[in-house]
């Protein structure tokens, strides 16, 4: 990291009024130190261009560590999974668990000599068209009243914050009547605190079917919200990942056949899930990640919870009473508690003031994949590409050649010119 406190020339009554302490960033300044955050910043260090991490929370990778349950996994092998220029250990397993995740990015941001700066919520990030940089407001954690933050000025910004940086929550009438615990996944962490309680969890994704099955394992009693229609695939399949199996495919076959092939390979594995509730959608599930982004469940053992009738299907909730659920089928059934796993979205729109890279309406790069990660006067995303870390890691690496290019001709950049920058109200 390499920043530099810029001399501040304005008169002592102006010091006086609430303003931003202005800090010089030589290289990148980089917006969340999640895993696209570290990857942007480890192949920048690669080429010699130091970057400042800015992350509001108080540790790397807060999402993992702060806001996932306990007995999450990787739910893809970990080839698949690892960032740039550093594998996972040997001796990790296939599918390692969010423990020995959170030590591998310990271990990365370590080996790369990153140090992100904690308790840096952005509050406002802006081009400065004028003297051509960025500049990005923070608010830090404890300030005292007579401050205003820091305010960082750099030639690029990389944001990093991700599509789940904020919780989703749907609006359900009569949620403030209901007299049972109501949650986001963010906030659960395991089921053993739901011993012989009726559990209602929201959501048929990863998360969802995980969180059930959880449940059922410390002996609660759930049932799932099943909105939509769902690919769920077998995790493994002949030996192989699912998911390297099809990676595997695609290299010889058209993506409509491969998409056959796991439909038919899940059929005979898993049997018919419609006649569980379970409804596939029309597009196959690669032709529909491709489409949309929306990933398929990989099972690792709902399933059989759900054909077993530990875990009942239910439809989309029409309202929420004192004590019970009423269904849009006209069912009500009483409750003790409601998991929502309703996913997360992206808080970009909310700081960045840019209209042309990012959607405002849902905070994600407006151009596809693979082609959302650079923007205009030296903007650029990571992890926005709904294809996991592996989209991230691709992502990081043409940042950091692109920014290369013109740190070079930059380097010699006198922070003077940033001092002459006007304060900003």
């Amino acid at each position: 990291m390499e920043a530099k406190t810029v001399h501040d020339r304005r008169s002592d009554d102006e010091k006086t009024a609430k303003s931003p302490v202005r800090v010089y960033v030589r290289g990148p300044v980089i917006v969340g130190a999640g895993p696209s955050g570290l990857a942007a910043a480890a192949c920048l260090a690669e080429r010699g261009v130091p970057s400042l991490i800015l992350e509001r929370s108080n540790c790397i990778a807060s999402l993992w560590q702060l806001k996932t349950y306990d007995r999450l996994r990787l739910h893809l092998p970990k080839q698949f999974c690892e960032l740039p220029l550093m594998p996972f250990p040997a001796q990790f397993p296939s599918y390692p668990s969010k423990q020995q995740f959170v030590d591998y990015l310990e271990a990365y941001s370590k080996r790369f000599d990153i140090r992100p700066l904690f308790n840096e919520t952005v509050a406002r990030a802006e081009y400065d068209s004028g003297v051509g940089l960025w500049r990005v407001r923070s608010a830090a954690a404890g300030e005292g009243e007579g401050e205003e933050g820091r305010e960082y000025v750099s030639r690029w910004l990389v944001v990093a914050t991700g599509e789940n940086a904020e919780a989703m929550v749907p609006e359900i009438e009569g949620v403030e009547e209901f007299s049972g615990a109501v949650m986001h996944t963010s906030g659960y962490k395991s089921g053993e605190g739901y011993k012989g309680m009726r559990v209602l969890v929201v959501g048929c994704g990863n998360s969802g079917m995980e969180v059930c099955l959880d449940l059922c394992n410390h002996n609660a009693r759930p049932s799932l919200v099943v909105r939509d229609t769902v690919h769920i695939l077998p995790q493994e399949m002949l030996g192989r990942s699912t998911f390297g199996l099809s990676m595997w495919l695609l290299k010889w076959l058209p993506i409509h056949l491969v998409d056959r092939f796991l439909l038919v390979a899940s059929r005979l594995l898993l049997g018919d899930t419609t006649r569980f509730g379970l409804r596939r959608p029309r597009l196959g599930p690669l032709q529909l990640k491709n489409l949309v982004g929306k990933t398929p469940v990989l099972d690792i053992g709902t399933l059989a919870k759900i054909q077993s009738g530990d875990i009942k299907i239910s439809p989309s909730i029409r309202r929420l009473k004192r004590h019970a659920v009423e269904f849009d089928n006209g069912r009500i059934e009483n409750f003790d508690a409601i998991i929502f796993a309703t996913g997360y979205k992206s808080n970009v729109p909310s700081w960045l003031k840019e209209k042309n890279m990012f959607s405002e309406e849902d905070g994600l790069p407006r151009r596809p994949f693979p082609n959302g990660w650079k923007g205009e006067h030296g903007l650029y995303a990571v992890g926005f590409t709904k294809r996991g870390l592996l989209g991230a890691s691709m992502d990081a690496k043409k940042i950091a050649e692109d920014i290369e290019r013109s740190w070079k001709e930059n380097s010699e950049c006198d922070t003077t010119f940033a001092s002459l920058l006007p304060p900003r109200s």
